[in-house]
């Protein structure tokens, strides 16, 4: 080794000894001709010291050190000056009085300083993202995501899972998300696919008898990105044999609690509380709300139906909803300017406007809408929402589907707006009783909730052929913060079940056949009750480092395009290769 220790290893107990350390100049001080250099590695930091008397070709190469030149010191470990200690650091009771310098390596002009205080564009940084991941945050947070998925394999260990690895080249099984597909050379023509999650692979480990699997698994998907999604991206996947919903949501409630504990100092009360698909989009508008805080959905179309309003009376009319929320001490903040942007804010949601009143403090309803309402009217709403002086009431006035989508935003914008809750805090929970299926207007045809292997509860079985819309999933997701961390379902494990539920998905015989023939087949050999779950790792590490996006906790991600900016990824290759695959461009040849 160069080193004899890390930057952020020694303490007063090494005074005394010569050691070497190794790393890149952070900061570098002159002080009347004594120079101090912050020498970082990953594990911290160690001020080194040269000092005149150490020799004036020593000092001078000394002088010519620049940030982020990566050098090897040797010297003895002394005590600080007293006075001169720095609590802020783990090294800050010593500093190494250099006698050696080894220059490994100069740099030149970094386009920006890891230690600078004010990052620069994201852009600039996932283009440079070397020296963006020398950055302590970065590094902080890697060693997070190492360390909480070290303990997700100890946890499934002590459980008696078996860690399977899967293939990365399948084949092409589109419903959903769209497939990254990967020519082949040696089969001229024929296409493998990246998997979007490892689930035909990890129900037929069911049926081969291995009751208890588990992965860190790599999956892709080529969908229209969002600020939380990446094209690749890392999961928690397990199955289970033999097991009720009940045995998955109790394996992963032990290890949230597992990780709480170890991570955040926080002790779960377990089982973690659950709600239902239909009280969650009631009282929320989503199906992963954030319960740090209220300002719940409330129901109002039947006040609606009784004013003289004709926005509120004609959405009761035509069977849609009123449905509002109530924002605490909200009227003291929002402006009417502030409410004009509100109303552009749930536009972008598909509402058509946003109504308000503002409690004054004699209780007294103010809006420009009120003269239309008499007082007997407005003292029902305000009872309704719950609404105490200084509050403000918002409400969407559209279908069902409008207002949750508009009306769940802004819950959210309040709760920031309003500082509702505290950010530190964290709150786990389940969603349960997903719908069986979702209704493409545009396609005209059912479509999975979750995906084509759910299975319907054993009660609404017989909705299947009746009433599909009615039908219910044995369907479960972890919520933490509003996100949904995790998703999972109990699987069909009857062929004759998984024909049906294609059936009604569009799929005919001859393509389940062909698509998912191996699956069908292997369902009919004797295949056990089985279910599992995936936890999105980006997204778990994201919300235990209080962190705002998952491009935040991998190391090299894309852009919101989909593009690596250090790589410049994806790129153009030229015509030999796409010979030798027999694949001809649609666009101009371009070498």
């Amino acid at each position: 080794m160069l080193r004899t220790h890390t930057c952020g290893e020694l303490r007063s107990t090494h005074v005394g000894e010569v050691v070497s350390l190794c790393g890149w100049v952070d900061k570098s001080r002159d002080h009347g001709g004594t120079l101090f250099i912050d020498l970082r590695d990953r594990y911290g930091k160690t001020q080194v010291v040269f000092e005149p008397d150490a020799g004036a070709e020593l000092y001078a190469e000394a002088s010519k050190l620049r940030g982020e030149d990566v050098i090897k010191v040797t010297g003895k470990v002394i005590v600080r000056p007293e006075g001169t200690r720095n609590a802020k650091l783990s090294t800050g009771d010593v500093e190494l009085q250099v006698t050696a310098l080894e220059l490994l390596n100069k740099c030149n002009n970094a386009p920006f300083s890891p230690s600078q205080q004010d990052l620069p564009g994201e852009d600039l940084r996932l283009k440079y993202r070397y020296l963006d991941l020398r950055r302590s945050e970065m590094q902080k947070t890697l060693v997070l995501r190492s360390s909480i998925i070290k303990a997700m394999r100890d946890y499934f260990e002590e459980n008696q899972f078996i860690d399977v690895e899967t293939p990365i080249l399948g084949r092409s099984t589109p419903e959903g998300a769209r497939d990254y597909l990967v020519p082949s050379r040696v089969h001229n023509g024929s296409f493998y696919a990246l998997p979007q999650s490892p689930q035909l692979y990890k129900q037929i480990l069911m049926v081969a008898g291995y009751d208890r699997y588990v992965q860190v698994a790599r999956c892709f998907r080529d969908e229209d990105l969002r600020a939380d999604r990446q094209p690749e991206f890392t999961q928690l996947d397990l199955e289970m044999s033999f097991v009720t919903h009940e045995d998955v949501m109790s394996m992963i409630d032990g290890l949230m609690k597992k990780l709480a504990k170890q991570f955040l100092n926080i002790d779960l009360q377990l089982p973690l509380p659950r709600m239902t698909w239909d009280e969650a989009m009631e009282r929320f508008g989503h199906d992963a709300p954030d319960l740090r805080y209220g300002c719940e959905l409330i129901d109002c179309t039947d006040l609606a139906a009784k004013c003289d309003f004709r926005v509120f009376k004609e959405t009761a009319e035509q069977g849609k909803k009123l449905r509002g929320i109530c924002a605490p001490g909200g009227g003291k903040l929002y402006s009417r300017k502030l409410i004009d942007e509100l109303t552009e804010f749930v536009k972008q949601f598909e509402a058509k406007g946003l109504a308000w009143f503002r409690v004054e403090d004699d209780g007294k309803l103010f809006s420009p809408i009120a003269k239309n309402f008499t007082e007997a009217q407005l003292e029902e709403f305000k009872t309704r929402m719950q609404a105490k002086p200084g509050d403000i009431m918002f409400f969407v006035a559209d279908t069902w589907a409008v207002s949750c989508k508009a009306l769940h935003n802004l819950r959210k914008k309040i709760g920031v707006d309003l500082k509702l809750y505290d950010p530190k805090t964290m709150n786990f929970s389940w969603v349960v009783e997903f719908p069986m299926f979702e209704y493409d207007a545009e396609e005209k045809r059912w479509v999975s909730m979750h995906h084509p292997f759910t299975a319907p509860r054993p009660q609404d079985l017989h909705m299947l052929d009746s009433d599909p819309a009615k039908s219910r999933a044995v369907a479960y997701d972890l919520v933490i913060n509003g996100s949904e961390a995790g998703g999972g379902t109990i699987r069909i494990h009857d062929w004759q079940v998984q024909q049906k539920v294609f059936g009604l998905l569009g799929i005919d015989e001859e393509t389940a056949k062909n698509r998912f023939g191996f699956l069908l087949e292997a369902l009919q050999f004797g295949a056990p009750p089985h279910g599992g779950i995936a936890l999105g790792i980006d997204r778990v590490v994201m919300l235990f480092g209080a962190l705002d996006s998952i491009r935040e906790v991998i190391a090299f991600p894309k852009t919101q395009k989909a593009a690596d900016l250090m790589t410049e990824a994806p790129n153009l290759v030229d015509n030999k290769q796409l010979r030798e695959l027999g694949i001809k461009l649609a666009s101009a040849d371009k070498p």
